[in-house]
């Protein structure tokens, strides 16, 4: 797509034609997709009366000057192809305008059109978090170092050209030579043609981590790769098809590399984010609410002793001694005032129990019976 017109110039012997150029209605319009409408102008500048044939009209006969024949399609409903170009082919699309005259030959020109087919990143099957997990013993038969073990997961699988992709990366390094993780996204070509398949691979974006010595361990908590301008994957073509993945790898001076490679989608539609959202709302209220799970204990506890809540002073106050009378003798003789022993050490009544607007008297003595 661009701003000027593709133009063409051509002499007949029945008069002359100085250009022929062809325009989009809307020149800012990136690309376009299945089911829109492609409208635009052919432009003719006749130095000469020319005359030319026309679908409906028959023969036209247009004087010196410039014409516009204004023209519009509708693209098919089916899904197109995205526009590629690569090593071996491409997917191109075009708008032809044709000039056709009685004994001359056609001249015409041509607009690329670029197509794309967008890929919605928020289906279920593209916010799947992708994990794996492998393990490679470092050295041969009998001479072995130890093995190094690496752990990758991203939390979904469609991603939009410009998205930073978090990984989340463990790796333990149990052998003795120092190793490097390193992260790349890569593009796969495939071209069928004949019954012949080739492949094109290469990186577009890469990541380098910290160097883990022997017995270290590391952690990628989200680090990021940002994804370049690429060509969107191309999954539902026969001849030509584009696939994308993420490897996470670790280089091992002397051994082939242990690495990791994870499925990834290029898409259009970017990521809306009510997943996340949903996700980070829930995660939030569920700490919110953890220190419940601190605090309270798995079953109630009594409340604590009265005299052990009370100072010395105020427990007497509150319980004064009572003297036995003269005349008792013995431990079987009874005092006068006996008090309620097994009332005088239980915890305080529970709130409900208690009047919450006590009638207006003076405060009263203990609790006493008469026997």
């Amino acid at each position: 797509m661009g701003g000027e017109a593709g133009s063409a110039a051509a002499v007949g012997s029945e008069g002359r034609v100085k250009s022929l150029g062809l325009v989009f209605e809307d020149e800012r319009k990136g690309c376009y997709s299945s089911g829109e409408t492609v409208a635009g102008h052919v432009l003719l500048e006749a130095a000469e009366p020319v005359a030319l044939r026309a679908l409906r009209e028959g023969i036209l006969l247009l004087q010196p000057g410039k014409h516009e024949f204004p023209f519009s399609f509708q693209l098919p409903s089916e899904p197109l192809v995205t526009s590629f170009s690569g090593k071996y082919g491409s997917i191109q699309y075009c708008v032809r305008a044709v000039l056709e005259r009685p004994k001359v030959p056609d001249q015409s020109v041509k607009r690329e059109l670029q197509v794309i087919s967008h890929i919605d990143v928020n289906t279920p099957a593209l916010l799947t978090p992708v994990l794996k997990t492998q393990e490679k013993m470092v050295g041969c038969w009998f001479f072995t170092s130890g093995p190094v073990s690496l752990s990758a997961k991203i939390e979904r699988k469609g991603y939009c050209n410009g998205e930073a992709i978090p990984i989340y990366a463990e790796i333990e390094n149990c052998s003795s030579r120092l190793i490097v993780p390193k992260a790349a996204i890569f593009q796969t070509q495939t071209y069928l043609a004949s019954g012949k398949t080739k492949t094109v691979r290469h990186m577009v974006a890469n990541v380098r981590g910290n160097h883990i010595a022997s017995g270290g361990t590391d952690t990628w908590h989200g680090k990021t790769l940002k994804i370049p301008p690429v060509t969107p994957s191309i999954l539902d073509c026969c001849i030509i098809r584009v696939d994308y993945s993420l490897a996470v790898y670790i280089h091992i001076p002397g051994a082939k590399k242990l690495m990791l490679e994870l499925p990834l989608v290029i898409g259009t539609i970017p990521y809306n984010g009510f997943g996340s959202r949903n996700s980070s709302t829930a995660s939030r209220f569920s700490m919110d609410m953890s220190w419940l799970t601190l605090t309270l204990p798995e079953q109630p506890e009594a409340p604590p002793n009265y005299a052990d809540v009370v100072s010395e002073e105020e427990f007497s106050r509150h319980v004064p001694p009572y003297p036995q009378p003269p005349d008792c003798e013995g431990e079987a003789c009874c005092p006068m005032f006996a008090c309620v022993q097994q009332f005088r050490f239980q915890p305080p009544p529970l709130y409900s129990e208690v009047d919450p607007h006590p009638a207006d008297v003076e405060e009263t003595q203990p609790v006493s019976f008469i026997l």
